[in-house]
């Protein structure tokens, strides 16, 4: 089911299809069949040229880009659309017939990208190439049906909106899980409070990323504090408790640097890590090490910088983050999404 450099080559009982503005149902050749219709830039060159590349989105829209029955698996989606709407297009996954979605996020968090700017991200779950072209490479299995929205809760038109989305039409093992994510934000975090990443989570499954969009609105050092991960049941602490936000993130003393690895990176997106109003990005894949559950999952981290006389400072930053996680069917409803103000970027 699963594919890498070590079994690429071995026969395989499956279909691939793949969706686009042009071929938005994936159905067996009927790719590249509108009609220019004596305008756009085919008009000379008519039906099978490029017609329709990408889709328009109106302010309140919602544009389905999957609606397709399995088996199968969600092998890789690319999409890039204008910066502006990084923050307010949101992208939604249903499996299998479900009401509630197992993903709803921002598709800029999603893809790790935030601030509504551009960053190139060179990790293997999720990479993000000059100039915009966002790629998920996160298999998703679903057994009966996967359906996959985009909506613009924006006030703007989005007038392009390019996207793929490659998947197999194939067996799905009796023990594969179904992907999930979700985001959240805290801004201004509470003085003294933890900065909530995931809670709620109910199910059998294992977490397998963090994306986090940080403002700092402290100037010096803001990443003492720590990850916990309170697994099925963990009260009042947790199994799993990190020693500091860098650490987590794979970096050390600071950072000092931007850097893009497979699993792990830091970006300075705006003014420097340190500074009052620095925006900076991290993430985390666990794709070597998921954090596996039984029962239940709740996520958290610390935001901490330093005040006078050597004491810790509870920061009160900007923070929001998308996490990614597997588990079974059904689970817990996710957190209303906030609003389009709660989201904005200002």
């Amino acid at each position: 089911m699963w594919t890498d450099l070590s079994n690429l080559y071995l026969d395989r009982d499956a279909e691939s299809r793949s969706l686009t503005a042009e071929n938005p149902t994936g159905a067996v050749g009927k790719g590249a069949m509108d009609d220019p219709g004596g305008h756009g830039p085919a008009r000379e060159l008519g039906v099978g040229w490029k017609v329709t590349p990408c889709l328009q989105l109106k302010a309140g829209e919602t544009a389905t880009l999957m609606n397709n029955d399995g088996p199968g698996v969600v092998r890789h989606i690319w999409i890039t659309f204008r910066e502006s709407h990084y923050r307010h297009l949101i992208l939604r996954i249903y499996w299998d017939g479900d009401d509630q979605p197992s993903v709803e996020t921002p598709l800029g968090d999603f893809m790790c990208n935030a601030w509504n700017a551009r960053q190139n991200i060179l990790s293997i779950p999720m990479n993000v190439n000059p100039s915009g072209g966002m790629n998920c490479y996160f298999p998703m299995p679903f057994r009966k049906h996967a359906k996959i929205t985009v909506e613009n809760d924006s006030t703007e038109d989005l007038s392009h909106l390019f996207y793929t989305i490659n998947y197999t039409l194939e067996s799905v093992p009796d023990d594969a899980l179904y992907f999930h994510a979700q985001w959240r934000r805290s801004n201004p975090l509470p003085y003294g409070e933890e900065y909530l990443m995931a809670d709620g989570i109910e199910g059998r499954g294992q977490y397998v990323g963090t994306f986090m969009a940080w403002q700092q609105n402290n100037a010096g050092w803001w990443g003492e504090g720590e990850i916990k991960m309170y697994l099925d049941g963990d009260d009042p602490h947790p199994t799993i408790c990190g020693t500091g936000t860098e650490d987590y993130f794979g970096g050390a003393w600071c950072f000092g640097a931007s850097f893009s690895a497979p699993y792990l990176g830091f970006d300075q997106v705006r003014g420097r890590s340190g500074e009052v109003g620095a925006r900076m990005t991290l993430y985390r894949f666990h794709a070597l090490d998921p954090v596996y559950f039984k029962k239940s999952l709740r996520v958290t981290m610390q935001a901490l910088g330093w005040r006078s006389q050597g004491r810790f400072l509870p920061l009160q930053d900007d923070i929001s983050s998308v996490v990614y996680w597997y588990q079974t069917l059904p689970h817990a409803p996710l957190p209303p999404l906030p609003d389009r103000n709660s989201r904005e970027i200002i």
